[in-house]
């Protein structure tokens, strides 16, 4: 969705424009992914991007784990009460019945195998890996493609205009932070998915909106066009049989992560050409780098020490529950 401006020259999201004969760097439409100005000469304002490798790689990685993921299962080599595979053409690739597993993959018994997080294991069986594997697993097929056609929209983009140095601490650590908080909340299923690590770069791309305020035009638009799909996409997860506490504490690490990583240079020192006599960066960026480090670092201490300490978030927090499900009429929530 393309927004508009009161100057018939600039469109939604864009960056405060370069000064005449110069060109102007490149901005994003609907989810606003803005490119860093940073600049090789310094006598020009040429916008320089990067190539992509992060986010393709991850991709690759995790269709290459999935199909894994279907070899270790054998769907063929074992009955089901549920009745048999799904795409038997498939032989040993084929997928568990549909009433066990709508999402095309694997029985939850083979993702308890190969890395699932289960807070059982995490706690008491010393297998805290399992906060990192539960985010390179997927339940399913159409679990799998979701979640990389998103991460290929706005992951790519990113990369290309922040670079993997930024870009990929953002994606590992937002999801070992979902992990941290699923662990928290949801102790009697197992949870797998890279929607923590996705969300992150959600979170970290409203940050970076934040903290980069002053270069923007229709600053308001576009931070308003973030929150709708934030909000939609949190609020998807009270459905049944997600994990919305995976998408809340990705989406939070990565918020926080945004302002230490993705700090961009005013525009004014830029027009400066770097001169001392401006500074690069405003007071309030670095504060509010120096405040998300600290909150970032406290939260993920104290997180894994409650975790591994066997605390129940849910004993300190009567209402949570309901963040990621809401009982109905037409669906139960598992307690």
């Amino acid at each position: 969705m393309t927004g508009t401006s009161n100057h018939s020259d600039v469109e939604y999201g864009q960056r405060v424009p370069p000064p005449p004969g110069r060109p102007a760097p490149r901005y994003g439409n609907d989810i606003h992914v803005p490119a860093p100005p940073f600049y090789n000469d310094p006598m020009s304002l040429q916008e320089k991007t990067y190539k992509p490798w992060f986010v393709p790689t991850v991709v690759v990685v995790e269709v290459i784990i999935f199909v894994f993921e279907m070899v270790v299962n054998n769907c063929p080599g074992h009955d089901s009460v549920y009745g048999s595979c799904v795409a038997p053409f498939l032989h040993r690739l084929s997928f568990q019945p549909w009433k066990e597993n709508p999402l095309l993959g694997p029985t939850s018994d083979t993702l308890e195998k190969m890395g699932a997080l289960d807070w059982n294991k995490v706690v008491h069986q010393n297998q805290g890996w399992r906060l990192v594997s539960c985010t390179w697993l997927h339940a399913g097929l159409i679990h799998l493609l979701a979640n990389m056609i998103c991460l290929i929209f706005i992951g790519v983009r990113l990369e290309q205009q922040f670079g993997f140095l930024r870009v990929a601490p953002i994606y590992l650590i937002s999801g070992f932070g979902g992990s941290v908080l699923s662990g928290l909340f949801i102790q009697n299923n197992i949870s797998v998915g890279a929607s923590g690590a996705l969300f992150g770069i959600l979170g970290a791309m409203l940050a970076e909106l934040l903290t980069n305020w002053t270069i923007y035009t229709n600053r308001v638009a576009a931070l308003f066009n973030i929150l709708i799909i934030a909000a939609i996409n949190l609020a998807l997860g009270i459905l049944p049989h997600v994990d919305n506490f995976a998408h809340i504490g990705g989406f939070l690490s990565g918020f926080l992560l945004g302002f230490i990583l993705l700090l961009e240079p005013q525009y004014e020192w830029v027009k400066a050409r770097g001169r001392a006599s401006v500074s690069k960066y405003a007071i309030y960026q670095i504060i509010l780098a120096v405040v998300a480090g600290l909150v970032l670092a406290a939260g993920l201490a104290v997180g894994l020490l409650a975790l591994f300490n066997g605390k129940n978030g849910n004993d300190h927090c009567g209402w949570c529950h309901y963040l990621t499900c809401v009982p109905t009429s037409s669906w139960k929530c598992n307690s």
